[in-house]
């Protein structure tokens, strides 16, 4: 048990948890590296200059600005092209667009990592009715759940891909599974197994929380579309909004055909002369990335030192920058939120409590105190409000504001006395 100055033994405990982690930290450290190479590579291909900061108004025909980030990231992301919009409202909205711009009615959607994320549910039509799903637009939903072990189903894969999918969906996230997120290696397998089997099949990748987490993105390894946020890693903590499509250029055209309007598609949307931060947010990002996956690993050791489960383990492959903790109660869940939020920079006073959230099925209790409403760039924690009522933390600008929000965490938890007791 913690003596009695609790805030004291947090700080011990945490700064023990950080020594350990000096070598994962200059890991992640040194990796910043050759991610910004690649991103100075991309400014430097398509000669970025202060004129591209600029944008149009209006329908934002001919915003020059916009086409050059479109093609810096479509370099960055390893993809034929990219479509980088502010009208994208999340990442579930550019998962959305990219989704109705391929599937046509009587096509048919096969998910390869079990359930998707939460907000996709009423997009597929798992949930919800009269909204204009994919479902009711006449789209066949099937998935291959994941196994036991939250390991993808290569032997069931083949019987799933038996009747050909349109497209085949991958969360490279964990979300709110308990599971590891899945490497861009494995990504590459799974597509070449599926093109194998259905040649013509549309593979598209969720990779929101993945970007610039390991050396390649999926279309490097054959992926034809994937989608994020420009408020996760992509953003570098200052990017306002937005969010991104990247692949093959036909299928980015029709999935900003969805966005826009058939034959606007990506010729459409201001940038609104935001410009200078979404390229300035690129170029952050992989350093902003690495501090958020060292908060990870300290949030990973921490915990597991107290005898919680954490996935992925401290040292861990990781492919995401996504961190969960099992803490088994709800009043452990909402003690470490409420410190987190305290320790934040913006709406420390708030007290988050348990509410519902649009496309959610369960209650959320979320700790984000960020400069971007919404965003997980920065520290913030998240959990649906149902057993085993695990923890997912992610973002992080610098590993010493996780540092101090694990501190108040633990010396939340003793002074509460929810530390567990073997």
């Amino acid at each position: 048990m913690p003596p009695s100055d609790s805030r004291a033994w947090a700080a011990g405990r945490v700064a023990q948890a950080f020594e350990r982690l000096t070598p994962l930290a200059a890991r992640h450290t040194a990796a910043v590296k050759p991610r910004l190479e690649r991103v100075l590579a991309a400014f430097a291909a398509e000669r970025v200059g202060v004129q591209h900061f600029a944008s149009v108004s209006g329908y934002g025909h001919g915003d020059q600005g916009r086409e050059v980030l479109d093609r810096v990231v479509a370099r960055v992301l390893q993809a034929e092209a990219a479509a980088v919009r502010l009208q994208f409202v999340s990442g579930t909205h550019a998962i959305t667009a990219a989704l109705f711009g391929v599937l046509r009615p009587g096509d048919r959607l096969l998910a390869l990592t079990g359930r998707p994320y939460d907000t996709l549910e009423e997009v597929i039509g798992l949930r919800g009715r009269g909204q204009g799903s994919l479902a009711e637009f006449g789209v066949a939903y099937d998935e291959l759940q994941l196994l036991p072990d939250g390991e993808v189903d290569w032997e069931g894969l083949g019987d799933a891909l038996a009747s050909p999918p349109r497209m085949v969906l991958i969360q490279r996230s964990c979300g709110y599974s308990w599971r590891r997120s899945l490497p861009v290696a494995e990504i590459g397998r799974l597509v070449e197994r599926v093109k194998a089997r259905q040649s013509d099949c549309v593979v598209f990748v969720d990779n929101c929380y993945g970007e610039l987490v390991q050396d390649l993105e999926p279309p490097a390894v054959g992926a034809d579309l994937i989608a994020g946020s420009l408020i996760k890693n992509l953003g570098g903590t200052i990017a306002p909004s937005g969010g991104y499509v990247a692949g093959r250029a036909a299928l980015v055209e029709q999935a900003c055909c969805r966005l826009t309007a058939p034959g606007i598609g990506s010729e459409g949307g201001s940038s609104f002369d935001l410009n200078r931060l979404l390229f300035q947010g690129m170029f952050l990002a992989p350093q902003m990335v690495a501090e958020a996956l060292i908060g990870a690993e300290l949030v990973a050791q921490v915990f597991s030192d107290l005898g919680f489960d954490v996935n992925p383990a401290p040292g861990g492959e990781r492919s995401d920058g996504i961190q969960a903790v099992r803490l088994g109660t709800p009043e452990r869940l909402t003690t470490i939120c409420r410190a987190f939020q305290a320790a934040s920079p913006i709406g420390s006073y708030l007290d988050p409590v348990p509410a519902p959230m649009p496309g959610y099925a369960s209650e959320l209790v979320m700790a984000g105190g960020t400069f971007i409403d919404g965003s997980t760039s920065e520290f913030s924690a998240d959990a649906p409000l149902r057993e085993p009522y695990v923890l997912y933390v992610q973002g992080g600008s610098h590993r010493a504001h996780i540092a101090i929000a694990l501190e108040r965490a633990l010396s939340a938890l003793a002074e509460a006395g929810l530390l567990p007791t073997d």
